[in-house]
């Protein structure tokens, strides 16, 4: 992926069938699913792809079991289904995840309750997970629970990922379809024909350079801002944006094998604690987000201090406070709002899929069923553009990399050889011949490799350190201080890759630096 060619394509090249705006999974789940279809497939994105929900959220991909509490059986049904073809169609990249959780004597959700809601989950996967731990079996697995009150715990399976790595997974799936993709190029306004909207007016947000674009049909998968295009159109906001928060802690302190599942002393929302990454990510706030969409978001000391507390509470003797903690991170949901929900746990994770004025917008919803969502939209464009009438998921979601790759890869340890196979698919030879002396050793304590920073800068369309190091990889969420002691061998990586001279690197660090203190670190305040 050349960014500059591409983008150069964009401009001068035929008119595509279908316009994508927004590159978080949603939108790639829907340039994959066109471009398999036959369709001609522009997409951009107005920052960096998934820089949006899609790299912010708790990495899960599962069924939830809210849905069934809250009466949501068709979505329960549906996330279910997506998990489980995930789970087939993307082995490596997502993962099944054990869940645990824990009873106690005064429970709001009592063993009866939990173990009737997960004998319907099960069977709705149509494979039985669920089994009951006793105490002193529970204790075995989790030894740093408090004891109190303890009855046991209910295990169960669902499944987690890379958020970011799988939209970028997807999105070089659909490229080597014929998909066209470019980041940090912004839909500043829509162009209107008689028959409604039929293309953008772009903008080149590194240049700033506009030119319009025609396309057979406009699909507006801009997440949480897709009410902005939709005012464009005159028409009323549908979207409740709510802010996710989360801590990532080092494994040491929180050692978890599978995830935790428990209740907030405070207000008994549900808090977990899950393996990630080589680290513990403990998550998750949901709160009405007021602030302005455009500033990237972060965590406020009242909802660090509630995780933590939260932590302290279900796992006392460990001791934990505010300088365990390595990283946080922020995510905006995109939810469809009730108009009637007080409680913002309380709105529905439907997604939303509307044709107004000739836009398709494709909101809400969440990270498990963006392949479900996209055919929904592109049936919708059946009218416009014949090819995707019959869009449908008959084929795995992503290709099987032929067997030289294998090969190529076969003097890597079989960890690392899954790993590559899994985020990079087909160009996981590539990674490893880009390779120089001592590259293919791991960084600190992670399973990323100094090749994985050079193949990203070499052919992933890095634009800025973060698209770096929060999403091309998760160093700057893995170490502490967003990975600064990397940055002086990082150093010459950059500059032979990406040819940025001392100036330029001197004012990405900087900026990197201003955005990992105020929206990745822990927030000033008194620790608890």
């Amino acid at each position: 992926m050349n960014r500059e060619v591409d983008l150069a394509t964009l401009r001068g090249g035929p008119a595509p069938d279908l316009l994508v705006l927004g590159g978080g999974i949603t939108g790639a789940g829907i340039a994959l699913e066109a471009a398999r279809a036959g369709a001609r497939v522009a997409l951009v994105e107005a920052r960096d792809f998934a820089s949006g929900t899609s790299s912010r959220s708790s990495k899960l991909v599962h069924g939830g079991l809210r849905y069934l509490a809250q009466g949501q059986f068709g979505l329960l049904r549906e996330s279910v289904h997506e998990r489980n073809a995930l789970l087939r169609d993307s082995a490596g990249l997502v993962r099944p995840l054990r869940f645990v959780l824990p009873v106690r004597n005064g429970d709001r959700h009592g063993r009866r309750w939990l173990g009737v809601g997960l004998a319907i989950y099960d069977a709705v996967a149509g494979a039985r997970s669920r089994r009951w731990l006793g105490t002193p079996a529970l204790l075995q697995q989790l030894p740093m629970l408090d004891p109190h009150g303890l009855q046991g715990g209910w295990s169960y399976l669902d499944a987690q990922t890379d958020d970011a790595r799988l939209v970028l997974r997807v999105l070089a799936e659909a490229r080597s379809l014929g998909a066209l993709t470019v980041n940090y190029v912004a839909a500043d306004d829509l162009t209107r024909a008689a028959g409604g909207v039929d293309g953008a007016t772009l903008r080149d947000v590194v240049s700033g350079a506009r030119f319009g674009l025609r396309a057979g049909c406009v699909i507006n998968a801009t997440g949480v801002w897709a009410d902005v295009l939709r005012g464009t159109l005159g028409r009323a906001p549908k979207l409740r944006p709510l802010r996710g928060s989360h801590l990532l802690l080092p494994a040491w302190r929180l050692p978890v094998a599978q995830a935790v599942a428990f209740f907030h002393p405070d207000d008994s929302r549900p808090v977990f604690a899950l393996p990630w990454e080589g680290m513990t990510l403990v998550g998750t706030t949901d709160l009405d987000h007021h602030e302005d969409l455009n500033r990237e978001p972060g965590i406020t000391r009242a909802e660090f201090d509630y995780l933590l507390k939260a932590l302290q509470t279900q796992f006392p003797a460990l001791g934990l406070g505010a300088r365990d903690v390595v990283s946080t991170w922020s995510g905006v949901r995109p939810v469809v709002s009730s108009g009637h929900a007080v409680d913002p746990s309380r709105e529905g994770r439907e997604h939303l899929v509307i044709e107004e004025d000739g836009l398709i917008s494709v909101t809400g919803g969440k990270l498990t069923t963006f392949r479900s969502t996209a055919l929904q939209a592109l049936r919708l464009t059946g009218h416009r553009v014949v090819a995707l009438k019959h869009a449908s998921a008959a084929v795995p979601l992503l290709a099987k990399p032929p067997a030289a790759v294998l090969e190529a890869l076969r003097d890597l340890p079989d960890e690392r050889q899954a790993r590559w196979i899994a985020r990079f698919g087909a160009d996981a030879a590539d990674v490893r011949a880009c390779a120089l002396d001592g590259e293919l050793a791991t960084i600190a304590n992670t399973a990323t490799s100094w090749a994985e920073l050079r193949w990203a800068c070499r052919a992933e369309a890095v634009v800025h350190l973060d698209d770096l190091l929060l999403r091309r990889t998760r160093l700057g969420l893995l170490l502490r201080d967003g990975a600064a002691a990397i940055l002086p061998r990082l150093t010459g990586i950059v500059r032979q890759e990406l040819r940025w001279s001392d100036a330029q690197w001197a004012g990405e660090v900087a900026r990197y630096g201003e955005l990992i203190g105020r929206c990745h670190g822990v927030p000033a305040g008194p620790s608890p």
